[in-house]
């Protein structure tokens, strides 16, 4: 891989302070809290580029997309904390899925309109892509896009690809694009399950990575550029963190945890979430309308010979428990239902795509009312057709997980090359 020098720059920590490192391995993050400042471990890359005065973005014209993951450590929005502060021209907000303050839930967004605390025009990104957002950025009249949202970790997680999105149509718009890093909040340390055939692109995968990556949004920024808008590149700058390492959860960062979507409350959601969410391609509950989803499966007429199932596979780090529960939404919304809940005891050894699967096949095998959802909408979250037509065949665990082997292998040579963070 040839990246620029811009790219190079960007990836070993942009310009004065952009340099500097955080604190080492062996800070406390409890020691902030005791010594009555809160100073986490981790900073994120908004918090860099802040300390650095916004020099990478002197003398332009800034548009961010952003959504309420988008804070400092003090849980301030960084809107909020930009819009105010001469040193960076901020003229314009682009909202993702549920919006940019959060209104919306999934599959929706806020529209067009002015922010009410900073005055700020709002433009609605939502579903849109190509030469269509391009024409909102040219309508905005910025000259640097800026992308700061907090990822979940898993290739259906749709952030990244409104990061892709912008990157693409900034390229088309003639703008710049900066990346502000933050955790992957399941660590960075593998790449997991099936790598999506182009074929089964869809806004929940638009190119072909794996099912669980293992990377930052600025590292995903910079394979997208390389492997996949190489024939259009954008013009790309990204601000690492400093303090994080790849065996970080989110937990071990400091950093304050804000639910970037409805579903997604907590970091531990985050941790089964690539595995899990792979029910919403059936005809069972993923746990929406609960407050464990992902964490909470089930349907009506599912007993306790599903969790004796799943737990007679001894997978690492993991048992699963019957359990009983009524969805006040979505799937089943009102109903009690019987299922499972998912109780990771060790995520250092815990394979959540894995699980999933070992999920699907025994909620097959368990329960004569399983099915997949009519528009096979599960291919669409695997990637590729063979996870159901395995499943359907009578495949197990081990040989459903086996059939990516090949792919997935390819794919880790790939990534290793953009990994900023060793």
């Amino acid at each position: 891989m040839t990246l620029s020098r811009r790219g190079l720059l960007a990836a070993g920590g942009v310009m004065g302070a952009l340099a500097t490192t955080g604190a080492g391995p062996g800070t406390a993050v409890a020691a902030g809290r005791e010594s009555g400042a809160w100073h986490p471990r981790v900073r994120t890359g908004f918090e860099r580029l802040a300390a650095d005065g916004y020099r990478l973005l002197a003398g332009q014209k800034v548009g961010i997309v952003t959504n309420p993951t988008g804070i400092t450590a003090g849980v301030q929005h960084i809107v909020d904390v930009m819009h105010p502060d001469d040193r960076v021209n901020l003229t314009a907000v682009f909202g993702p899925e549920h919006g940019f303050r959060g209104t919306a839930q999934a599959g929706g967004s806020e529209g067009r309109y002015d922010d009410p605390a900073t005055g700020l025009p709002v433009y609605d990104t939502y579903l849109k892509s190509g030469q269509p957002l391009a024409d909102v950025f040219t309508a905005s009249g910025v000259d640097t896009v800026v992308y700061d949202i907090q990822d979940a970790g898993a290739r259906f997680y749709t952030y990244i690809w409104t990061l892709y999105d912008c990157m693409e149509a900034a390229a088309l718009a003639g703008k710049r694009l900066v990346v502000l890093d933050r955790p992957n909040p399941v660590t960075g340390r593998a790449a997991l399950g099936p790598v999506l055939d182009p074929a089964f692109a869809t806004f929940v995968g638009r190119r072909e990575i794996s099912q669980a990556h293992g990377m930052t949004v600025a590292e995903l920024a910079l394979l997208f550029n390389e492997e996949f808008l190489g024939a259009r590149p954008v013009e790309l700058d990204v601000v690492k963190m400093s303090g994080w390492r790849r065996r970080d959860f989110f937990d071990d960062t400091g950093l304050p945890w804000v639910p970037p979507s409805p579903n997604m409350p907590t970091p531990e959601t985050a941790v089964v979430y690539s595995g899990t969410c792979l029910f919403e391609g059936t005809n069972l509950s993923e746990g929406r309308g609960t407050t464990r989803p992902f964490e909470l499966l089930g349907a009506e007429g599912v007993d306790h010979r599903w969790a004796a199932a799943a737990n007679a596979l001894e997978l690492p780090g993991v048992a699963f428990r019957e359990a009983y529960f009524a969805p006040t939404f979505s799937k089943f919304q009102g109903k009690t239902v019987g299922g499972v809940q998912v109780h990771v005891q060790d995520r250092d050894v815990f394979d959540p795509v894995r699980a999933g699967i070992a999920l699907l096949v025994t909620a097959k095998r368990t329960w004569s009312g399983f099915a997949w959802r009519s528009d096979n909408w599960i291919d669409k979250l695997t990637g590729n057709t063979r996870v159901r037509t395995m499943i359907d065949a009578g495949a197990d665990t081990d040989e459903v997980v086996g059939a990516w082997e090949d792919d997935l292998a390819a794919f880790r040579r790939m990534r290793r090359e953009y990994l900023l963070y060793r």
